[in-house]
């Protein structure tokens, strides 16, 4: 068998002109290969039909070639383009992409550190804003390759990657005082995320530069979810002095507002107006399409495998925050306040 396999490789390297070694770093380190040499061997391996033995490949490097990606929820679509990103620099490397839906659950979370620390695995990406107990060493430190992306950690001895969210919601309020609302509702996420808190001083923030003061009455909690979303509009809209406009702390929140408002029968953006943060691929799509904040989501996921790689490569990486732009997306679901 093992010579078989030396002979295949042998004619691959042939065929394509090039040594037994190239044709091995072009399928195990891609990026050690010039684009023109990788073209070739990759054009010869796929014409020759030639199948590498990856498990003796594996047992040689001492690696799995293959990544964990702790998702919170993987029905929620935000994260979809973030694995998409993550699964483009994985595989250009050679590695695969093993998904990991934690439901935000410690013990999941501690199986899939596990995998890592029996080498099933290289390295994880946390999407979610907690430290893996299990990846903690006894002096505070990590005990495994990992990078956080997106939900970030605190303080955590990792890099980690993101954007600026105080900064986003800030700019998206602005945006709702620049048309003439004074009004403006807000659905927060959960406490328990970070992204809330950020997202929440921005809009304060805003607020407090246009000399308004921020009114509980108009703060409501949701969870990210379309229903808690249409649950907190139902909530805003029972005031006596109900907002003009409402900025949901994502997407599907913003989706599940406009839901309650049109089941009342007002109109957006006529009689409300109604803004969301993530534009996922459905914020497009919706009636009246939404206004949104985009994240480069697709980024997130490039650099923080990117990160990952370099880790697993011997880099030694600063706990250094990453933070990519962002870009407010004009569309459809926001206006001018009606006039009274």
């Amino acid at each position: 068998m093992s010579s078989s396999r030396a002979t295949s490789i042998r004619q691959v390297a042939r065929q394509a002109g090039v040594s037994i070694a190239t044709v091995s770093r072009a399928l195990t380190t891609p990026d050690k290969v010039s684009d023109k040499t990788l073209k070739k061997v990759l054009a010869q391996v796929e014409r020759s039909r030639y199948k590498p033995n990856l498990l003796a490949r594996n047992f040689r490097s001492k690696r799995a070639f293959s990544v964990v990606v702790l998702v919170p929820n993987i029905a929620n679509p935000f994260f979809a383009e973030i694995i998409r990103g993550i699964e483009q620099v994985a595989q250009q490397h050679g590695y695969a992409v093993l998904l990991g839906d934690t439901e935000g659950r410690e013990d999941r979370e501690a199986y899939y550190v596990g995998l890592v620390e029996t080498r099933q695995a290289d390295g994880l990406i946390q999407l979610h804003p907690r430290l893996p107990k299990a990846a903690r060493g006894a002096n505070g430190g990590l005990e495994i390759p990992l990078v956080n992306a997106c939900e970030y950690i605190e303080d955590a001895p990792c890099p980690r990657v993101g954007i600026d969210n105080a900064a986003a919601a800030r700019e998206m309020t602005k945006y709702l005082l620049d048309l003439g609302h004074r009004r403006i509702g807000v659905v927060l996420g959960p406490d328990s995320s970070p992204l809330t808190s950020d997202r929440l001083r921005g809009y304060k923030l805003a607020l407090r530069a246009a000399k308004i003061a921020a009114d509980d009455a108009l703060i409501a909690q949701g969870d990210f979810t379309m229903s808690s979303g249409s649950a907190a509009a139902e909530r805003l809209f029972k005031a006596k002095q109900p907002p003009t406009a409402v900025f949901c702390f994502n997407d599907e929140m913003a989706l599940g507002a406009i839901r309650f408002l049109k089941s009342t029968g007002r109109s957006v953006p006529q009689d409300v107006s109604v803004v969301g943060f993530d534009d996922i691929e459905f914020a497009s799509f919706c009636d009246p399409p939404l206004t949104t904040i985009e994240q480069p989501t697709r980024e997130i996921g490039n650099k923080a495998m990117s990160l990952l790689f370099e880790m697993l490569n011997g880099g030694k990486l600063e706990p250094a925050m990453h933070t990519l732009p962002i870009k407010l997306i004009v569309r459809d679901s926001a206006a001018p306040p009606p006039r009274r």
